[in-house]
C-alpha cells in the first residue's frame, strides 16, 4: 500500500499507511557543509533528536565539518560525520578530527567507511584499518555505523561478487563483540525491495547480526536519480528507473520512494526479526523535499513547526 489521498469539505486530506509510518520512525537523514548552511533552521524540518550523517567529501575542510556538527547539536539533533579513510592522511590526522569533533561539538557518534575516492591520500583504504587504530574506542565514541551494500560494490569486490564485502562486516561483527560499540549497518540506496531483503537475510546466515539502517533516495527528478545512482554504483535495481524513464507519462514526474519503502514495511511487519532497524533518507532531490516526504508517511512532525 501507498500513501492514500482523498479531497474532503476542507481542500484534500492524507491518510497515510501505519506500517509505512511506524517503519520511519526514528529516520536518520544526511546532509553536507554547504547544505546545510542553506537551511536557515533545522527544527523547522526534522523531528526532534533524528540522527543527521554529515557527509565529508573530500575537500571539505574540517572546520566546516565541526562546525556544522556543532551546529546540529546545538539545535537538538544528534551529528553523525563521516569518517571516510581515503582522505585521512594518517593516524594523526585521524586523531585530530575526533579530539576536534568531541570537544568541539560533543560527538559520540561516527559513521566509518571506505570513501567515494579511487586512490588513498594516505595510510588509510579502507573502514577496517581505521577501526583497528583503537582511537575511536580510546575516545570513548560508542556508536558507530559502517557502510551496507545490498547489491554489492565493484571497487571493493571488482569481479561482482559479494566476497570482500561480506568478510569486512564480519570483521566489523567481530569488533562489535570485543569491544561493547554499539554498530550498526546503512547501507547504500536500492530501488527495488527484493534485492534488499534477500541482502539482509543473508547476513545472518553468515552470523552478521549487527541492525540495518536502510538507504532510502528521497524524492527527486528521475534525471537526478539515474545520476547519482550510476555514480554510486547501484546495481541491478537502476532498471526501476530506467523503465521509469521510458514511460513518458511518468518521466517528467518526481520519484518518491513510497512504492518500495511499503514493500520493506509490510515484510517488517509480517517478519518481526527482520534485521532492518531503521530507514536512512539520502535526500538527492534536496533535505526539505526528502523531509516534507517523511512527515507525509508519519514519519514525524518538525521539533519546531513554522507557523
Amino acid at each position: 500500500m501507498a500513501l492514500l489521498h482523498f479531497r474532503g469539505r476542507h481542500g484534500p486530506q492524507d491518510r497515510t499507511n501505519p506500517e509505512v509510518a511506524a517503519f520511519l520512525a526514528g529516520h536518520s537523514i544526511e546532509v553536507m557543509p554547504r547544505t546545510a548552511a542553506r537551511v536557515d533552521d533545522f527544527r523547522a524540518l526534522l523531528p526532534a533528536g533524528t540522527r543527521v550523517y554529515i557527509a565529508h567529501i573530500a575537500g571539505t575542510p574540517i572546520e566546516e565539518m565541526v562546525a556544522t556538527a556543532a551546529r546540529l547539536s546545538a539545535e537538538g539533533f544528534e551529528p553523525m560525520p563521516h569518517f571516510p579513510a581515503r582522505i585521512i592522511a594518517d593516524r594523526a590526522t585521524l586523531a585530530d578530527w575526533i579530539d576536534r569533533y568531541r570537544s568541539e561539538a560533543g560527538i559520540r557518534a561516527a559513521l566509518v567507511l571506505a570513501g567515494g575516492v579511487a586512490n588513498p591520500v594516505g595510510d588509510f583504504a579502507n573502514s577496517v584499518q581505521l577501526l583497528d587504530t583503537g582511537l575511536f574506542d580510546k575516545a570513548g565514541i560508542r556508536r558507530i555505523h559502517i557502510a551496507g551494500h545490498p547489491e554489492g560494490n565493484r571497487d571493493i569486490d571488482p569481479d561482482g561478487s559479494m566476497k570482500n564485502v561480506t568478510e569486512a562486516l564480519v570483521w566489523k561483527q567481530n569488533y562489535a563483540d570485543s569491544t561493547g560499540a554499539e554498530m550498526a549497518i546503512v547501507t547504500q540506496f536500492a530501488f527495488e525491495a527484493a534485492p534488499i531483503i534477500a541482502w539482509v537475510e543473508s547476513l545472518g546466515k553468515r552470523g552478521i547480526r549487527l541492525p540495518v539502517h536502510i538507504g532510502i533516495a528521497g524524492p527527486a527528478k528521475l534525471q537526478t536519480l539515474i545520476k547519482f545512482a550510476i555514480a554510486c554504483g547501484v546495481g541491478p535495481s537502476l532498471r526501476v528507473l530506467q523503465k521509469r524513464a521510458m514511460d513518458v507519462t511518468r518521466l517528467l514526474m518526481p520519484y518518491e520512494p513510497t512504492e518500495l519503502v511499503a514493500e520493506l514495511a509490510a515484510h517488517k511487519v509480517r517478519h518481526p526479526d527482520f534485521a532492518i532497524e531503521k530507514a536512512h533518507l539520502f535526500p538527492l532531490g534536496g533535505i526539505k523535499a526528502a523531509a516534507s516526504w517523511a512527515r507525509a508517511q508519519g514519519g514525524g512532525e518538525p521539533a519546531s513547526p513554522c507557523p
